[in-house]
């Protein structure tokens, strides 16, 4: 009987139960209700600041203004993630933030900050920030590290031209200077930098064996070049002295030693002069044409040693596209780079040497008429004193 009546007792107690959580349900349910009633579109609301908080902190740590403020994108990182709803606090924050970054964005200030060199070694420097865009310290470009947070100074500056007015605006105190601004905020300086200049090192070994090899035989024919032409120059100057001295005829000409061909023997035989003067103006007209060859040959060589680093470089290109594909352009860069270098090395250091040999041997030719043209003159001279 008392078990009977605890089994009673219990399934009455259950049933309660059962009716108190069903009411509970009923009212959950209106108060459900009742919570989106009061909240209106404030779900939404907090959506959009999540949302908002989640694409401001990752503006902020792409910013260049935030290695003036560093720390300043955690707090909106903590909101765009958190699943509560935004305090007072947060939103002051977010507020914050945005009207800051808005108001930096127009200003140029000066602050210290850390900066790393190219050699890994960071220092604190006095930066100047000009808006969102660019930055600089001790007259050189920096570009702002987002993954590491840290402004890092360029490997490679821009050209001389671009840097003057980065030390011009780090020494100004007031007024107005010339300053070369990235709009892009970095992307356009990288690339200005990436961009070699033809006659950089490091583009002049991207042609390889072959455009060292066009570069110092350039070197070698163009240096006997440059001094053929300013010695055969000085020598027609002097050769043109000797015309107007015809009675006083020097060693140290050509035209001088010719003359003294017939002053040693006035008295020679018109057919004897004449072969001792072919001889002496044969003689000077090879020493007026030494080494020329040289300047002509290497003019002609050049472009041909361009042209076989041209096929080597195309050669190289296609085993890294049968290797690798063409998935990567970089993989085929260095084949196409010695391709074009040696190309241009060659045509540079030809044409040139093109105009230097035409010049070299232009006075050569001069010099060379004046002497045969004496040399004629003093052959009919002496068929007038000594006719046959």
């Amino acid at each position: 009987a008392e078990a009977r009546a605890e089994e009673e007792r219990l399934v009455a107690r259950s049933g309660a139960l059962e009716r108190m959580f069903e009411e509970n349900e009923k009212k959950a349910a209106e108060y459900e209700a009742l919570l989106r009633q009061k909240m209106g579109t404030s779900g939404e609301l907090f959506g959009v600041v999540r949302q908002v908080a989640g694409d401001t902190r990752g503006h902020l740590e792409a910013s260049i203004i935030t290695a003036q403020f560093p720390g300043r994108a955690e707090p909106m990182g903590e909101m765009g993630q958190s699943k509560a709803l935004p305090t007072l606090d947060g939103l002051e924050k977010l507020w914050y933030a945005l009207l800051q970054e808005m108001t930096e964005q127009g200003r140029v200030v000066r602050f210290k900050a850390p900066v790393s060199a190219p050699n890994g070694q960071t220092s604190e420097r006095t930066v100047v920030r000009v808006g969102p865009f660019n930055a600089i310290a001790d007259g050189q470009y920096l570009l702002w590290q987002s993954d590491v947070a840290r402004l890092t100074e360029l490997g490679r500056q821009p050209l001389e031209h671009f840097r003057v007015t980065a030390t011009a605006l780090q020494s100004a105190t007031e007024g107005t200077v010339w300053f070369a601004l990235d709009p892009s905020r970095g992307a356009v300086l990288a690339r200005v930098v990436d961009k070699l200049d033809p006659w950089e090192q490091e583009r002049i070994e991207q042609g390889g064996v072959i455009g060292w090899v066009i570069l110092v035989l350039g070197a070698v024919a163009g240096a006997i070049g440059l001094l053929r032409l300013l010695y055969l120059a000085f020598l027609g100057m002097l050769v043109g002295i000797q015309s107007r001295r015809v009675a006083r005829p020097g060693r140290f000409n050509p035209l001088g030693r010719v003359l003294n061909v017939h002053k040693k023997d006035p008295t020679v035989d018109v057919e004897t002069l004449e072969r001792r003067l072919d001889e002496v103006v044969a003689h000077e007209a090879g020493r007026l044409e030494f080494m020329h060859w040289l300047v002509k040959v290497v003019s002609v060589v050049a472009p041909l040693l361009g042209l076989l680093g041209t096929v080597t470089g195309m050669i190289e290109t296609f085993q890294s596209i049968t290797l690798f594909g063409t998935g990567d352009p970089k993989m085929m860069a260095g084949g196409i780079s010695e391709a074009l270098v040696t190309t241009m090395l060659g045509l540079v250091v030809a044409i040139p040497l093109v105009l230097l040999h035409s010049a070299i041997n232009n006075l050569a030719r001069r010099i060379g008429e004046v002497l045969f043209e004496q040399s004629a003159g003093l052959v009919a001279q002496q068929a007038e004193k000594h006719p046959s």
